[in-house]
């Protein structure tokens, strides 16, 4: 088992790694909108904004991991709202493009600091 450790996705907020790969496979926690550059502060409070950047963590993650969003499995996808669905939807489209990894998407009451999304994956290597 490896943890993976990127400098080009946010630091994990809580006693986790971004991901941990083992056997071929990488399973990544869960990316919110956060910047990279070790800050903590979420980005704007916009739907839009925010998926375009966790799906950047994301990739970053999976890339650290040896992987890349066209290994992707399966994701799961947390929303703070439902409306937002069809909003993250054309988001998450845009960024694996023809590739269709299984999926499943959550409406929950709250995320770390307040997200309005988070996504975690499962890829191969």
């Amino acid at each position: 088992m490896e943890l993976v450790q990127t400098q080009n996705a946010p630091s994990a907020i809580g006693p986790y790694s971004q991901a941990v790969s083992v056997n071929g496979m990488v399973y990544t926690s869960g990316q919110i909108a956060l910047k990279p550059d070790g800050g903590d502060a979420l980005l704007q409070e916009d739907v839009v904004v925010q998926a375009v950047q966790v799906l950047r963590n994301l990739e970053a993650v999976l890339e650290a991991a040896g992987s890349s969003m066209d290994k992707v499995i399966k994701t799961t996808i947390f929303l703070a709202n439902m409306d937002d669905f069809t909003t993250v939807n054309e988001i998450y489209a845009e960024a694996f493009g023809d590739h269709k990894p299984a999926r499943s998407t959550v409406a929950v009451k709250t995320l770390p600091k307040n997200a309005l999304v988070e996504i975690d994956a499962v890829a191969l290597i």
